[in-house]
């Protein structure tokens, strides 16, 4: 089952699809490892493309089996932007000090044949757990986007702006 691309999800459904906690996915949205692309802004919720989850999963993973968050990173930074058909390709291997990507089994194996613990992550395997778990949340349309809520006034902060300038 293939979900579609011209959709966004919340927050919460897209912590429930990587695994992560939400307080896991505000750090790393604030910290620039992966941030919502369908929609950002002050006034709307931030909605999480399908290769952002992707992401937020791979890190999720990374992060369980022991690798910096440095390293993942790096790993993430170097996957970002990438389209679909390139990321089913890929199969993350570490040794639990540095991320290797590798494109064919070759690599795999030359990578295992170092003689050291390797731990293998298939993006096309991830990407089918995703789809799965997505095909169960609610998703928003790009198209039909609500419009922005209602900005609510604090009226404590505006009296504390009118009394330095004023």
């Amino acid at each position: 089952m293939a979900l579609p691309t011209d959709v966004g999800y919340r927050g919460p459904a897209a912590c429930t699809a990587a695994g992560i906690t939400y307080r896991q996915l505000d750090y790393w949205a604030r910290t620039g490892l992966v941030e919502p692309s369908v929609r950002t802004g002050a006034h709307n919720a931030p909605l999480y493309s399908l290769p952002d989850i992707l992401m937020l999963k791979v890190a999720k993973r990374l992060l369980d089996t022991g690798i910096s968050l440095q390293q993942i990173r790096t790993a993430v930074d170097h996957l970002r932007g990438r389209p679909a058909t390139d990321l089913s390709r890929i199969t993350l291997m570490s040794d639990g000090v540095s991320v290797y990507e590798c494109t064919s089994p070759d690599e795999v194996v030359d990578l295992m044949q170092r003689g050291q613990g390797m731990f293998g992550l298939a993006l096309a395997n991830v990407s089918r757990e995703l789809e799965e778990a997505l095909g169960v949340v609610p998703a928003e349309e790009r198209a039909d986007l609500p419009a922005a809520a209602p900005q609510v006034v604090d009226e404590l902060a505006m009296r504390r702006r009118e009394r330095r300038t004023g």
